[in-house]
């Protein structure tokens, strides 16, 4: 997914470029992840930068929680868009 897509999809939904949403956050550190995670692939001794994934990872949880309790609905739309987990079904 790129970057500016989906910029474009929370402008047009929010009508205006908020870039500190939840959403965009999480849409950042998702990129971050996955750029850090083939990093490593690579460079399995970079202790550093699996430092610097696991604050990310955490950082990522704290805002999906976050969005969890606060919208459920659009916590599903971005986990479903971003393919971070599966959903379970209750």
């Amino acid at each position: 997914m790129a970057k500016n897509s989906f910029i474009s999809r929370i402008s047009q939904e929010e009508k205006e470029e908020n870039r500190g949403s939840v959403e965009f956050q999480v849409f950042r550190f998702t990129n971050k992840i996955r750029r850090l995670t083939s990093h490593l692939e690579l460079h399995k001794k970079d202790y550093s930068s699996q430092r610097g994934l696991r604050k990310i990872l955490g950082k990522r949880q704290r805002l999906l929680v976050f969005l969890s309790n606060k919208n459920r609905v659009r916590y599903k739309e971005l986990i479903s868009q971003l393919s971070i987990r599966e959903l379970k079904t209750r």
